[in-house]
């Protein structure tokens, strides 16, 4: 017996992927599966597909099968997967895979006929499509082609996926029935979070919302349970907080004149008395201004100095919803879609007049205002909207955020957008546009809020726990449909679709709905423990944390003025704690630079006037009061939440990533020092160290980069770029095809060339 040696290859195929006769060369064909959610069902799918990746040729292309699940849709490439994989690894979601509900629109194209089509819901298609484009609502764009796949297949897949990521109803959605079936097999009861130790309260019961109040010291205010079973209102908690004066029965009397019930509904209070409340429009006109007395001489009651209430009227202060949401669509045709030949080199200019920033910073400016309010002049302050459901969520959230810096860390950021936000009634369903049946009521509302949020963690990263790649996240779970919180208009619907829902899967009644449709705080249902260490903020200067100031370690220490404008950090080389080298005259400019280009005292300077000169003049506590700096050359576009996809726009080895790096191995160098001296405490009488571990295992440790040997020379990963930790490769349309070249916008130095010199120099 003997084994013939196999004859070697004569002939070897220099043709490229996208000329090769995919169906011939893959006999028998390969069956690729995706890995599927529990309740996860595969509606349609189609073979030799290929997913657009290179932007001139198809070399780099990926070859595949497309599928459309009952939750997303899944790409899988065939053959061994690529050598650099996505940085991040989401448990839910593969790196080729998309929920339908992060779908924007499914666009069905046919080269030859020249024709293109929008597909929605139970529509039909008249042509074989030759490539889908699928433009997502994270703000990525995806291509396939069917060179080679099947026309009828190609065509069924493409409807599927129309079909399916327009839902007629919020219970068809792939949540309902991926938690049931995890409720049944125990996944959420045993992994649930226990009620007790660190958690994000949901604010759900009185317990929460009585921490609230002990923690701000609102004295003057109580909670009030006439709202249980939505008793008043449809869009308010079962449980609010209410002035000590109002009993339950002047609050039920109050409610019919509030629009929707939605009596004046308490957000903060400050430690000088003062207390920042959001109330509704008026229901009846005629009895407005006898309603509106009692509840703001209430108000009045709740301070200890009997302050006057000053009314901050946001519908004539803030853009309207519709507004918002055209400047927003604006930015990411700008940012994933435009043509750049012509005008490149007034980029900025058109991110400008798409007027995003520009609301960006019209919002921040009037939370400063309002802190000037309750800060400065120790007033307390409504917050008036129509609804009370939209604008006011994001300027009562960015107010507190600026006061009080409990809420800049991450499990108290996480509590105010659940007080905020989830219970007190933001039409999420709505907002988002999840069932995609009114496009008129969409607006990035949560998304406006999050930009706001990044800007000041980009002029002060040293005040907040969490980071930029935290935020972005936190964004992009608003398309995964698996979370209660940003499924819902309000804690009614939620209840009552839950309740349905329970019936339906023969869940017991009375059961904790946390349990039964989680939030999203509970990131372990979507990263790993390591991933969820890019949370942490190296830089984060918490309560009670070490600095160096002037040669000597101090600690900072929240002092009885806990709020107050006047706490400050001795260190005047800070420059008020903000990133950059700019001289401090510039560092003042925000608010008062607007109104004053001289900082020295003058005759006629108003009282807010004096309050921000004398805040910008000092360094800024980083637990204390934080005002952003608001002109057009401080307020600059979001890169990693509207750039992440654009191949041409990562620099590799560069970007904010490279910094994230460097300084997260000196925290976790430092923190393991640390540790080794903390060894010395138990040392024998000779002063010899007791042995023990050399410190937290890696797992336990905070950052996600760790420090490098001694002896290993400084390396920069290859997995850093502009990006990280996302992965624009495979992620976009080419450029070629949409024809937006942003390469040379980015070029270096160049850009900051005349317009000129551009026009004469060749890339």
């Amino acid at each position: 017996m003997f084994s013939a040696k196999p004859i070697k290859p004569t002939f070897k195929c220099y043709l490229p992927p996208a000329q090769t006769d995919r169906k011939n060369s893959i006999q028998p064909p390969i069956r690729l599966e995706p890995e599927f959610l529990p309740g996860e069902i595969v509606v349609n799918d189609v073979n030799f597909v290929r997913k657009c990746i290179s932007a001139e040729s198809g070399q780099g292309d990926l070859w595949g099968r497309l599928i459309c699940t009952n939750f997303k849709v899944s790409f899988i490439p065939q053959g061994p997967p690529p050598k650099q994989k996505s940085q991040l690894s989401h448990l839910l979601l593969g790196q080729h895979d998309i929920s339908l509900t992060c779908l924007e629109q499914v666009v069905t194209v046919n080269d030859t006929r020249g024709k293109r089509k929008v597909l929605g819901s139970n529509q039909k298609l008249k042509f074989n499509p030759t490539e889908l484009i699928l433009y997502c609502k994270d703000l990525r764009v995806i291509r396939f082609c069917f060179d080679e796949a099947g026309p009828e297949s190609a065509k069924k897949v493409c409807l599927a996926i129309a079909h399916y990521s327009h839902p007629a109803d919020l219970h068809l959605l792939f949540g309902f029935e991926y938690q049931g079936l995890r409720y049944h097999k125990g996944d959420l009861v045993n992994g649930s979070t226990p009620r007790g130790g660190i958690q994000t309260p949901v604010f759900d019961r009185p317990s929460d919302w009585d921490r609230e109040i002990k923690r701000t010291g609102a004295s003057g205010w109580r909670v009030c349970s006439i709202n249980e079973k939505y008793a008043i209102s449809d869009s308010l908690p079962e449980y609010i907080v209410v002035p000590v004066s109002l009993t339950d029965q002047d609050v039920k009397q109050h409610s019919p004149s509030f629009s929707d019930g939605r009596v004046p509904l308490w957000c903060w209070n400050h430690r000088n008395g003062s207390a920042l409340v959001r109330m509704a429009g008026p229901a009846d006109p005629l009895t407005q201004r006898k309603t509106e007395q009692k509840i703001f001489t209430a108000i009045t009651k709740s301070h200890p100095q009997r302050r006057e209430v000053t009314l901050s009227d946001l519908d004539k202060s803030l853009p309207n919803i519709q507004d918002i949401q055209s400047a927003f669509v604006k930015a990411r045709q700008i940012c994933t879609l435009d043509p750049f030949e012509e005008s490149e080199e007034r980029w900025l200019s058109s991110i400008e007049n798409s007027r995003w920033l520009e609301y960006v910073r019209t919002f921040l400016k009037l939370s400063a205002e309002i802190v000037y309010n309750l800060d400065g002049k120790n007033v307390s302050v409504i917050l008036l909207e129509e609804e009370d459901r939209d604008l006011n969520c994001v300027v009562s959230s960015l107010v507190q955020l600026m006061l009080d810096p409990h809420y800049r860390s991450l499990n108290g950021f996480q509590s105010l957008v659940q007080k905020e936000w989830v219970m007190a009634g933001h039409r999420f369903l709505d907002r988002c546009n999840h069932l995609k049946k009114n496009d008129s009521k969409e607006s990035p509302l949560f998304t406006l809020f999050l930009d706001c949020v990044w800007q000041m963690t980009n002029q002060y990263p040293a005040a907040f726990e969490f980071t930029e790649f935290y935020l972005t996240v936190l964004s992009d779970s608003m398309w995964i449909p698996l979370f209660s919180t940003f499924l819902f208009n309000s804690s009614k619907q939620c209840a009552q679709l839950l309740q349905d829902f329970s019936k339906n899967k023969a869940i017991p009644q009375g059961e904790d709905h946390t349990v039964i449709f989680p939030p999203v705080w509970k990131w372990s249902q979507q990263f790993s423990t390591r991933d969820q260490t890019l949370f942490n903020n190296p830089m984060y200067v918490g309560k009670g944390a070490a600095s160096v100031q002037n040669g000597e370690v101090k600690s900072f220490q929240r002092s009885k003025k806990a709020f107050s404008s006047t706490v400050r950090i001795s260190s005047t080389s800070q420059r008020n704690g903000l990133k950059g080298e700019e001289e401090p005259l510039q560092r003042r400019g925000s608010l008062v630079s607007e109104l004053k280009a001289d900082f020295s005292p003058v005759k006629d300077e108003s009282p807010s006037e004096r309050f921000f000169r004398d805040w910008f003049s000092h360094p800024a506590d980083q637990q204390g009061v934080l005002i952003p700096l608001v002109l057009p050359s401080h307020v600059v576009l979001w890169k990693l939440f509207f750039l992440r996809w654009v191949p041409e726009v990562c620099i590799p080895q560069g970007g904010p990533a490279t910094v994230y790096h460097k300084v997260s191995q000196l925290v976790d160098e430092i923190e393991m020092l640390q540790g080794k001296l903390r060894q010395y405490k138990g040392a024998s009488p000779r002063g010899t160290p007791v042995p023990s571990p050399s410190g937290p295992s890696s797992d336990q440790r905070r950052m996600y980069f760790k420090a490098s040997s001694p002896h290993d020379p400084p390396t920069t990963p290859n997995i850093l770029n502009s990006s990280f930790p996302f992965n624009p490769v495979g992620n976009l349309c080419p450029r070629g095809v949409q024809g937006t070249p942003i390469s040379k916008f980015l070029n270096g130095a160049k850009t900051w060339l005349s317009t000129e010199t551009l026009a004469n120099d060749s890339f």
